[in-house]
């Protein structure tokens, strides 16, 4: 079929480096009527661009392109839209386990003889390999070398299956262990500004398998994070399916106020944002003040849209996205056919205030921002620098221990692990360089980092180390303990490694609040380190200020950090860095060459360890039935591929849980118990209790995840009276045992099972695993007050049913234990997007009550994907079909 807007908006143009080609001219639009385009949020017109190109009146509609331009912005009515991303972005927490389900689903498609190559990427891939290392090794020169020799020693079969993939697919390009975290690297590096394939020039788009794939929304591309689930479907050429949003418009005025850093800002709108209850809306950045954020100020705003709920934080193309681009070494061609493309199509510039029509207005007055941290244990809990002390008092109910100078053991508010990591900061030149200010400060006057604490530097990205190099900064950071310990994820997601086990013994006898302050994005319970139950969020220069502090029970803007060998008191703001040491310092790192020149040659050579891996070759991956890391997935079997479209009876509640809870709770991460589920499997198969290694490791084995699966140390299942772990208790014999186990014995006993919990339900991580692990233990559905966006699309596309308490009804309100039996009616008939259903709850005394429910099935291709079995299943049909 052909386009039917092709004559209409089919335009020429000239592009630097690029030449004659073709666009489709969104201005065109509204002179032909179809709608004020030029009054649509430029993040609306970046995805209404992709639906004009693609229509073809099949996948996409004239009517979805004719709706979305007529969109309005407090329109009721909520259309489908399927945007076609430009290209895909994966980490290896997800992507490893994506490309074992490509792998399963090329073996699927070689049992019925069809040819396999029809399972492959459809767009450019970038994969990087950033979730793997661990900080087993810190503060000395060695620890890089000897934590990247862990990473291949640990990770050495699932790397062999990644250079098997890298061969079989076309189309993806691997950045290896070493290079950097993935959403810096493609701030750096990988975004192109446009896009052109087949003669056509479009705007750069994506989704990631990360859920801080937003953070290129700073480089003002339009892309989110999904999870691995919903990125195969992407990567295989599917649309990504969302209703019309909301767009909620930051109006940004005034200027930052010296000594305030781009950290402090994030933390600022991430509380202003999460009131606003943005969840799942389109955030956009517009006014004035928009052009005072440096480039990589807006991608540290950007990076944390899941923390304050949004699907995108976005800030348009503009002079300083130019700017950026040219910093980092991109080529000059490209820069201007970026500039000249956004120009065209009436896209470039922030909007000024009220130039564009927003579903709400809020205000972001940059003048008021003020030094900041987040926690204990979430990321939108903001606290006042000067008010930490009685936060962390008063969130555990603590007193102040007694003053003393024996330091001998371990106190509550300890400092234990202090991290500059995380590519929401270590992008940003103006916060590191600011941290090696204070370091060069703190050095000089023979401060140093208090013995407890375990100091860490992890970089997104080598440049870092370049300028830091450079300007004589990283010294100083070596002298506090913050040596360069790898370039990944590690403490941000929670592989911060072991602390010292005397301390931590005594942590736990003394049931001490231990601490970590971590430049990171999350702070979850239990994700940091077992021991550590307060986390706050800080600039990478707080982090190193509270490190020589060693603990968070402490006033810094009243109370000394730390004292001279000469005994003198030391306040932060004595080596605070000043704007002028921080402007000559930024200017000597805004040098071109560090990008051309870490980036111009070739990524796999850093580590020769990688490039020392055997692996296989051939289409097909030759499965090894003895292997404890890497078996055949699941989820394309028989008893998967069933329409979860049907009436569930007499289900019972595996889990009865809480608001905010978090994939961090669901998902199994961090080590694995030897007496765990996960432990007694492993050990049942050969493997010692040194070599469990730890979940993140063995995602590609679904035996260990599914045993995993809720059994995080903080977890409180009110099905078993609130204890923490992962307990439940089997109905109606009223055992406690795990959650794994009792999923299990029901399985045995046929009886279907249903998750029930609070508000912000699957807050956090792009884990797969959280849906992966949920829909393998048998929940056939999850009755949530609501759910966080990735988290519930992941369900979706694990064919778990998500619906939807109506507002004020919680399980306490509704007064379940448990002990209750469950029917989801309202499923067996035609069942149409976001239709009510009813909850029946079935009480021991005999009462019956009836709880209407929305389905949150919220596009017809979602139900497609339910009524197949999920998303997997649906997309093995869709190539059977087309291969047939």
């Amino acid at each position: 079929m052909t386009n039917p807007f092709a004559a209409l908006t089919q335009r020429t143009i000239d592009l630097p480096g690029i030449g004659r080609t073709g666009y489709f001219a969104l201005p065109e639009l509204e002179t032909a009527g179809l709608g004020a385009i030029s009054r649509m949020p430029v993040v609306l017109r970046v995805v209404l661009e992709s639906l004009l190109r693609r229509c073809d009146g099949r996948r996409i509609t004239e009517e979805q392109v004719r709706a979305l331009a007529a969109w309005q912005p407090k329109a009721p009515r909520r259309e489908e839209i399927p945007f076609t991303v430009g290209r895909i972005i994966l980490n290896c927490a997800a992507g490893i386990p994506l490309l074992g389900d490509l792998a399963a689903m090329r073996n699927a498609m070689h049992r019925r003889g069809l040819p396999v190559g029809a399972v492959a990427p459809a767009v450019p891939v970038d994969m990087a390999l950033d979730h793997t290392l661990t900080v087993d090794f810190h503060g000395t020169p060695d620890a890089l070398q000897r934590n990247m020799a862990l990473e291949i020693e640990r990770n050495h079969e699932r790397f062999q299956f990644v250079k098997w993939a890298m061969q079989a697919y076309d189309g993806i390009r691997l950045l290896p262990p070493g290079a950097g975290i993935l959403h810096q690297l493609n701030l750096e590096f990988l975004a192109p500004g446009i896009l052109w394939k087949d003669g056509l020039a479009f705007p750069d788009t994506m989704v990631g398998t990360d859920s801080h794939s937003c953070m290129i929304a700073g480089l003002g591309v339009v892309g989110w994070g999904v999870g691995g689930i919903e990125a195969q479907g992407a990567l295989l050429g599917q649309p990504v399916g969302f209703l019309t949003p909301d767009v909620v418009g930051v109006h940004v005025s005034g200027n930052l106020r010296e000594g305030v850093t781009a950290t402090d800002l994030v933390l600022h709108v991430t509380e202003m944002l999460r009131k606003a209850k943005v969840v799942g809306k389109f955030v956009e950045f517009h006014g004035e003040g928009v052009r005072a954020l440096s480039l990589p100020d807006r991608a540290t705003i950007a990076n944390m849209a899941p923390e304050y709920g949004a699907t995108i934080g976005y800030f348009p193309v503009d002079e300083q996205t130019c700017r950026y681009l040219r910093q980092t070494g991109r080529d000059d061609d490209r820069v201007r056919a970026t500039e000249q493309y956004y120009r065209a199509q009436g896209l470039f510039g922030a909007p000024r205030a009220g130039a564009v029509d927003y579903s709400a207005i809020l205000e972001l007055d940059l003048a008021s921002v003020g030094p900041s941290l987040a926690g204990p244990k979430r990321p939108q809990d903001r606290v006042a620098l000067q008010g930490l002390k009685a936060n962390f008092r008063a969130a555990f109910d603590l007193p102040a221990d007694p003053a003393s100078e024996d330091r001998r053991r371990p106190r509550n508010g300890d400092v234990v692990i202090a991290a500059i990591t995380s590519c929401t900061n270590t992008s940003n030149p103006g916060v590191m360089l600011a941290a090696g200010l204070l370091a060069r400060k703190a050095a000089a006057l023979g401060l140093r980092a208090a013995p407890w604490v375990k100091t860490s530097l992890t970089p997104g990205s080598l440049v870092v180390s370049r300028y830091l190099e450079a300007s004589g900064l990283q010294a100083s950071l070596d002298a506090m303990g913050f040596a360069v310990a790898g370039y990944s994820c590690a403490t941000c997601v929670g592989a911060s490694g072991p602390i010292d086990p005397a301390l931590e013994e005594d942590i736990k006898a003394r049931d001490l609040v231990a601490c970590a302050v971590l430049s990171g994005n999350r702070n979850f319970e239990a994700r940091i380190h077992p021991s550590v139950r307060a986390a706050y969020l800080a600039s990478p220069p707080l982090v190193v200020a509270f490190a020589i502090a060693g603990t968070v029970d402490i006033d810094l803007e009243s109370e000394p950090l730390g004292r001279t060998p000469a005994d003198d008191p030391v306040f932060l703001r004595d080596i605070w860095p000043t704007a002028a040491e921080l402007a000559d310092a930024l200017a000597a790192a805004a040098d071109p060459a560090f990008y051309r020149e870490t980036y111009s040659g070739d990524l796999t050579d850093l580590n020769p360890r990688w490039r020392e891996i055997p692996f296989e070759s051939g289409a097909l991956f030759p499965w090894a039935s003895g292997s404890s890391y890497i078996k055949e997935p699941p989820f394309l079997a028989d008893p998967l591929r069933r329409s979860a479209l049907q009436d569930i009876v007499g289900a019972r509640a595996l889990a009865i849980l809480g608001n905010s809870v978090t994939t961090d709770h669901i998902s199994p991460i961090g080590s694995i118990g030897r007496e765990s589920p996960a432990g007694r499997y492993l050990q049942g198969n050969g493997v010692a209790s040194k070599d469990f290694n730890n979940y993140g490791a063995r995602r590609m084995n679904h035996e260990v995840m599914i045993r995993g699966a809720f059994s995080n140390v903080r977890l409180k299942n009110h099905v078993a009276a609130g204890r923490e772990g992962g307990f439940t208790r089997h109905q109606p014999s009223g055992e406690e045992m795990t959650i794994y186990d009792a999923a299990m014995r029901y399985e045995q006993e046929g009886v279907p099972l249903v998750i029930v919990a609070g508000e912000e339900y699957g807050t956090g991580s792009a884990r797969d695993w959280a849906a992966k692990g949920t829909r393998l233990l048998g929940v056939r559905a999850v009755v949530a007050a609501s759910f966080e966006r990735i988290h519930r699309s992941n369900l979706v596309g694990m064919g778990v049913l998500p619906c939807q308490l109506p507002d004020g009804t919680t399980a306490e309100t509704l007064g379940l234990d448990g002990t209750e039996t469950l029917d989801l009616t309202g499923l067996a008939d035609e069942v149409r997007a976001g239709q009510p259903v009813t909850l029946r709850i079935h009480r021991r005394d005999g009462s019956v009550a009836a709880v209407p429910l929305r389905l949150r099935l919220d596009t017809q291709a979602e139900l497609d994907y339910v009524r197949a079995g999920g998303m997997m299943p649906y997309i093995l049909d869709t190539l059977i079909e087309a291969a047939a």
